[in-house]
């Protein structure tokens, strides 16, 4: 109950952080969604709090906030997928935050010390309808199968979300395993790794491979699409909740948290707060297609309903990021580039 009221406390209080004098936020991005300006829009109206933001590419960002060190303006360091959440962590970018409301919001396995998940979104196969059945492809286990030689396409080994994949894998199924089953898709690539998530969708859809791995949102981006032959993609393809029988289909993040050399530090942890609240979780839904990270966030979404509901994952984030370097290192020697 103590929790509950701190919680509720906290959430009024975010809206009046001008009593420590913070009318300004700078925001370092790489979430390049046209969509997220409605969420800063609405921080600043219900705050009085002004947005400047920096974005750019994930890896590039992470460096500069890094290279600039005590002199960054930076306050705020949002990210996608838990390996960059773990790198701004490990280079000590990122201050630990004291606020009642975000612990009690975000899930203890979407946070760490330093940095807390605002939106999750699955990690699903895909496949072929002419080629293959849903019952070939349950597990992403079964992606290592002989049944599948010269069926698998994927991006790069080096991709965060491949490593992300592969890092929980190491967490349920250890090491050994994990390379072994590395090395059996490697043997079932239908081509060498390259290009995005909606590529490895089109190739499925075009046959040239039979069988993929991609973020759900992609597929529910193709749902809406204006283009009629994007939207007939999906008519050729077929979605699996992966490990439903055992740990669940794995998630990664969008997250971030407050950077360590702020300058409005009341300003930055009013966003992140703000980042947890039921409007802000709702648009990361309907908006994005990405799911809340804060339970029982109800959502108005038709595409990520027709994906269906399915069983997560609930792996520690911090437990995959420690598996971070271990998962490259096995790629590597498993000829998986």
């Amino acid at each position: 109950m103590l929790r509950q009221t701190l919680a509720a406390l906290s959430a009024l209080l975010w809206i009046v952080p001008a009593i420590a004098g913070d009318t300004v936020l700078n925001l370092y991005s790489a979430r390049h969604y046209q969509s997220d300006e409605a969420l800063y829009d609405d921080f600043t109206r219900q705050s009085g709090i002004q947005i400047k933001r920096i974005e750019g590419n994930e890896q590039a960002l992470l460096e500069r906030v890094i290279h600039e060190g005590e002199n960054s303006p930076a306050d705020v360091f949002i990210t996608v997928d838990a390996a960059r959440l773990a790198q701004a962590e490990a280079h000590g970018i990122l201050a630990p935050v004291d606020s009642a409301l975000l612990t009690a919001r975000i899930p203890a396995h979407l946070r760490s010390a330093h940095w807390y998940a605002f939106s999750t979104r699955a990690r699903v196969i895909i496949y072929n309808r002419r080629k293959l059945n849903a019952e070939d492809v349950p597990t992403y286990e079964s992606l290592a199968d002989e049944k599948l030689r010269g069926k698998v396409c994927s991006r790069s080994g080096a991709h965060p979300y491949n490593l992300s994949l592969v890092a929980a894998l190491i967490a349920h199924n250890g090491e050994a395993a994990t390379e072994t089953w590395a090395r059996g898709v490697v043997a079932n690539f239908a081509r060498a790794p390259k290009g995005g998530d909606t590529d490895q969708i089109k190739s499925v859809a075009a046959g040239e491979c039979a069988v993929a791995v991609t973020n759900s949102y992609y597929l529910a981006r193709l749902m809406a699409s204006e283009r009629v032959e994007e939207r007939n993609l999906l008519k050729r393809i077929g979605v699996v909740w992966p490990n439903q029988a055992s740990y669940g289909a794995h998630v990664n993040v969008s997250g971030g948290g407050l950077v360590r050399t702020s300058k409005h530090r009341a300003a930055a942890i009013a966003f992140l707060e703000y980042l947890a609240s039921d409007s802000a979780q709702r648009h990361f839904a309907n908006a994005n297609n990405e799911w809340p990270a804060v339970p029982g966030v109800t959502i108005d979404n038709p595409d990520l309903d027709t994906l269906g509901h399915f069983t997560a994952d609930t792996l520690p984030l911090t437990t995959l990021a420690g598996n971070l370097v271990k998962a490259q290192q096995l790629l590597d020697r498993a000829g998986y580039r």
